[in-house]
């Protein structure tokens, strides 16, 4: 099939990776993609690359005018989403959802062509948490006319589902596909000795997150741990990225007496992740936004780690307790560092929870191309084709 694939994202962050594992995902079943995006319109090279007048412009302006110039690069969009999609002529759209990017839908309508719109937050509500919106209102609108006119929309769990849902978008017009993992990036790690021993961590007892850290993550209540009896001597936090919390979660450390115990590998190439998380014992999910789908977690799963998360609704959409995770109450003071005292304190456990997230993987089919397959089955279902 030849998919138009389109959004509006500069960020080198998770949100890259959803959108390149998922192109190379649709390219890697044999159908043909062609990117309509801000960087390939600017001719800026590489997604993410040379967009900090953006984040500057952001930061000038008043929230107001900024929205409104958000809305209006739907105008400019358009022209050039419907000069690629007449040369083009694709099966259907592909887009990422972004606020106030009303171009897809539109062309959806002008051109009949059927759009399936990947939902990874509402942003709406997220918006007007962190920073503000300046017009709810119409942001409002924006995100229900894009929720509604999709003939498809994805979110990538049941509990963001159900956000879309009370836009008055139709059950059978919502597919949840969480996020993926890319198996053969994954499938060269080494095994977890080696893994520590080129790490220089050999005999250690290695609890790993991954990610961008920020305060809200939980870190702190890890660190913090370490310092306590609960704590075997050989516990080691190793945390592969870098962040905002960083600086003060090495302070603790330092405070606490363990900072020897303490390790970032600040930013590093996505390629060299693999090789980092195959160290873990115990992987560590200690806190998450509610309606999310982390990339972290399916690293974990198919590296086959002994997981402590939260019981929040989303993560158990995949995690059982004691069958792929440890899981906690997160409004039980002492849930996360009894799981994680459990958790060092159990091999034979260690042991089984990692074959369960091996296991997970392929029960769910939780890759990019399961997720490709998905889509392009929702696809051929609509035009009376077999998936």
């Amino acid at each position: 099939m030849k998919i138009l694939y389109h959004h509006r994202t500069a960020s080198r962050d998770g949100q890259a990776v959803h959108i390149e594992e998922m192109i190379s995902a649709f390219e890697s079943l044999g159908h043909e993609v062609r990117v309509v995006s801000p960087a390939a319109a600017g001719g800026e090279g590489t997604m993410g690359g040379k967009v900090a007048w953006v984040h500057r412009l952001k930061d000038a302006l008043p929230r107001a005018v900024y929205e409104l110039l958000e809305l209006a690069y739907s105008v400019v969009d358009y022209h050039r989403l419907k000069r690629e999609a007449r040369a083009f002529k694709p099966d259907f759209i592909y887009e990422r959802y972004n606020l106030f990017l009303l171009s897809g839908v539109f062309l959806k309508r002008r051109l009949g062509i059927p759009l399936l719109l990947e939902v990874n937050s509402p942003l709406v509500h997220e918006r007007s948490r962190h920073g503000g919106l300046g017009l709810k209102a119409l942001a409002r609108w924006a995100e229900g006319v894009v929720w509604r006119g999709a003939d498809h929309v994805l979110p990538v769990t049941h509990v963001l589902g159900r956000y879309v849902a009370g836009y008055g978008v139709p059950p059978e017009r919502i597919a949840v596909i969480p996020n993926g993992i890319n198996e053969a990036h994954f499938s060269d790690a080494p095994d977890p000795e080696a893994a520590k021993a080129a790490l220089g961590l050999a005999g250690k007892l290695i609890l790993g997150f991954t990610g961008f850290v920020r305060d809200w993550h939980g870190v702190d209540r890890v660190v913090r741990w370490l310092a306590t009896p609960q704590a075997p001597e050989n516990a080691f936090l190793l945390v592969v990225g870098d962040g905002p919390a960083r600086g003060e979660l090495e302070a603790l450390a330092e405070t606490l007496g363990v900072a020897d115990n303490v390790r970032f590998t600040g930013v590093i190439d996505r390629h060299d992740i693999p090789a980092c998380v195959a160290a873990f014992d115990i992987a560590l999910q200690p806190a998450v936004t509610p309606y999310a789908s982390p990339l972290k977690l399916m690293e974990y799963l198919y590296l086959g780690k002994a997981i402590v998360a939260p019981a929040e609704p989303n993560l158990l959409e995949i995690l059982s307790d004691r069958e792929n995770a440890v899981t906690f109450d997160a409004a039980h003071e002492g849930g996360l560092e009894n799981a994680l005292a459990t958790l060092c304190g159990d091999a034979a456990l260690r042991r089984k929870l990692g074959a369960g997230a091996r296991r997970t993987i392929d029960a769910r089919e939780l890759t990019w191309r399961g997720n490709a397959k998905k889509a392009v089955g929702l696809v051929q279902g609509r035009q009376g084709q077999a998936p």
